[in-house]
């Protein structure tokens, strides 16, 4: 799934929505330390109160909500494995009755708790629904498209969310008109930062893949590999920070930890075009980049002697897989951050080559190219030619 994929289906959660269509709904309640069901319950989720749906529905966005391969993260299922949880997904997206969805459900919720436990309440939520999207905008004239022609695709959605305890809290009585302490006592369950989810299956091309599954990693870079191998039963993942750094490490080996502010720039700028080249041709596959892109980048980007076996065998040092290729945008970094005793800058890496690390009167400086006048504080600085 691509980041259009995922945003089309994030913003249908929404109240009387047409395009999403949430059948039911069912929650789990675990129990902390023991791993024990407590309580579990279905119920269509048109009967929860509008303002329960809200909650819901706001929560449902959390789990579609971050970068890909930082928060999100499409994961193709390990095959022959005994009761996969790809098997228990499928067949229940197929059943008719809601007991018989629900069963397998908790076939996915004991996997869950198999060998974790909470030092907190948890609360599982699954939905099942079908996500219709238009084929193509409708045509004005012709009356033609729009909700007439759709893609049609079921799919199961889950949230595994904490609880936390409420706090006593201070309360004024207009009856008896007095302050007073209140003690809450049930549980909240908190619907703001879910720990995991999924969504299955996957969807590509406006079809649904049954092969792979879009999980969601309760923090950037750090996805639950035992939630990953023993409870989805899917392939282990590659971040975004291990393919920066892999990136970096390869680099480091090939030009040493000492490098020209252009020449790093313009090695960013080069990824940086394949990326954007990929957002605009939309069926374009996701640019990556093995030993062989390395070196062409490196080349072009005014690093001299760039030796072949040298790049091969520092990709091979740090990428144990020698199928896998590193994803362009995963390597460029949003902005770069220079820090310092006296100031810290940020700028945009492609504009890197317009600051200059030099020696002045014997002094260390950071030298920074500018094409207009600099005001501080209202005030223009005086020109200085050195």
């Amino acid at each position: 799934m691509n980041k259009k994929d995922i945003a089309n289906i994030r913003k249908q959660f929404k109240l009387d929505n047409h395009l999403m269509n949430i059948h039911e709904i069912f929650n789990v309640y675990v129990q902390k330390e023991s791993g024990e069901i407590y309580h579990h319950v279905t119920q269509p989720f048109q009967m929860l109160e509008q303002e329960t749906q809200e909650l819901f529905l706001a929560n449902f966005k959390k789990v579609l909500t971050g970068h890909l391969d930082a928060k999100l993260f499409e994961l193709k299922f390990m095959r022959d494995v005994e009761d996969s949880t790809q098997m228990f997904l499928f067949e229940g997206l197929q059943e008719e009755t809601t007991d018989d969805w629900k069963e397998y459900m908790l076939e996915i919720v004991t996997k869950m708790f198999a060998n974790t436990v909470y030092p907190f309440d948890t609360v599982v939520t699954f939905i099942r629904g079908e996500y219709r999207k238009p084929t193509r905008k409708r045509d004005q004239e012709s009356e033609e498209g729009g909700d007439d022609e759709v893609y049609s695709n079921r799919f199961i959605l889950c949230s595994l969310n904490k609880t936390d305890q409420p706090k006593k809290a201070l309360m004024f009585d207009y009856v008896e008109k007095e302050f007073k302490s209140h003690n809450f006592f049930d549980p909240i369950i908190n619907l703001d930062s879910p720990l995991s989810g999924f969504l299955f299956p996957a969807f590509n091309d406006n079809a649904a893949d049954v092969n792979h599954i879009l999980y969601c990693a309760g923090k950037p870079n750090q996805p639950d590999e035992r939630f990953i191998e023993e409870v989805l039963n899917c392939e282990r993942t590659i971040t975004a920070q291990e393919d920066k750094d892999s990136f970096d490490f390869i680099l480091k080996e090939v030009i040493g930890d000492q490098v020209d502010s252009q020449v790093i720039s313009n090695v960013y700028e080069e990824i940086d075009k394949l990326v954007q080249e990929n957002l605009e041709n939309e069926e374009s596959e996701i640019p990556t980049l093995d030993h062989k892109d390395i070196e062409r980048i490196l080349t072009v980007s005014g690093v001299e002697n760039v030796e072949t076996a040298k790049v091969e065998h520092a990709f091979k040092a740090i990428i144990d897989d020698e199928k896998y290729e590193i994803k362009a945008s995963n390597v460029v970094p949003k902005s770069i951050k220079i820090e310092t005793k006296v100031a810290n800058v940020t700028i945009d890496p492609k504009d890197l080559k317009y600051v200059k690390y030099i020696t002045y009167q014997g002094k260390r400086c950071l030298l920074l190219e500018v094409d207009e006048e600099v005001v501080v504080e209202g005030f223009r600085l005086e020109e200085e030619t050195l």
